[in-house]
């Protein structure tokens, strides 16, 4: 595990729940809020050492900190191998992205599929974001608790997952029924989101097993990924599944 820079009083916050956190900084000066109280309280339980240092040295660091950076142990993406033998539970969900290439995009992305319940994260190798420290703190954090995968080819990632009982569900606005007009499957489901500005590849379209779009009823004919994701983990995988826990 190598060590990344985590910024912001939230995306601190989770790294030290998620045990990754080795040590937190803090800016001489800081304000003290309810987040920063928070950040502490959880490293004095914890017992992650907290350093005050000059806000240069921040800085330094990154930007957007917030007078707060936490030095982390950085997730390790696993790889098609690993991917292919994951022990998934019976109702495991999966969210993969292909084409993301924006680290605020995959952030945003894996917050909604961490909130959402989701096991693993699935991305590209080539021409997509890695987690990066832009991306867990877009994330609120939730990149530090969500394992991901990286594979070389999308398309082939979901017929392994596929052989292993996945049901692939694409979110697609060219899709023919809505979330509200397609039953949603049960068991293991992976849902694919495609770039903002592409959709789906087409070679990632023909390996899902049913495509589904959300209704636009306004003016605006489309939402952002992040928000499209959300709304079809709530609106359709998640319909007739339990929320408890």
């Amino acid at each position: 595990m190598t060590t990344s820079v985590v910024a912001g009083r939230r995306a601190v916050l989770e790294a030290v729940r998620a045990g990754t956190a080795q040590e937190v900084l803090v800016g001489r000066g800081a304000r003290s809020t309810p987040g920063l109280r928070d950040v502490l309280d959880a490293c004095r339980e914890a017992g992650v050492p907290v350093r005050e240092v000059d806000r240069a040295e921040l800085d330094r660091l990154g930007s957007e900190h917030r007078g707060v950076v936490a030095l982390a142990g950085a997730p390790e993406p696993i790889g098609d191998r690993e991917l292919a033998t994951w022990p998934f539970g019976a109702d495991d969900l999966l969210v993969v992205l292909d084409g993301i290439t924006d680290p605020q995009n995959l952030g945003a992305a894996a917050r909604s599929a961490e909130a959402a319940g989701a096991r693993m994260l699935v991305t590209r190798i080539r021409r997509a974001a890695d987690v990066s420290p832009a991306a867990i703190r877009a994330s609120a954090g939730a990149l530090l608790h969500l394992p991901y995968a990286r594979v070389a080819n999308i398309a082939r990632a979901l017929e392994r997952l596929k052989d292993a009982g996945f049901t692939v569900v694409g979110l697609d606005e060219r899709a023919e029924r809505t979330v509200f007009e397609e039953e949603p499957p049960e068991g293991r489901v992976a849902v694919v989101l495609g770039s903002e500005g592409e959709g789906l590849g087409r070679l990632t379209r023909n390996a899902c097993d049913l495509l589904v779009r959300l209704p636009m009823r306004g003016r605006v004919g489309s939402l952002n990924a992040s928000a499209s994701l959300a709304a079809a983990l709530y609106a359709f995988v998640l319909r007739t599944r339990s929320m408890e826990g």
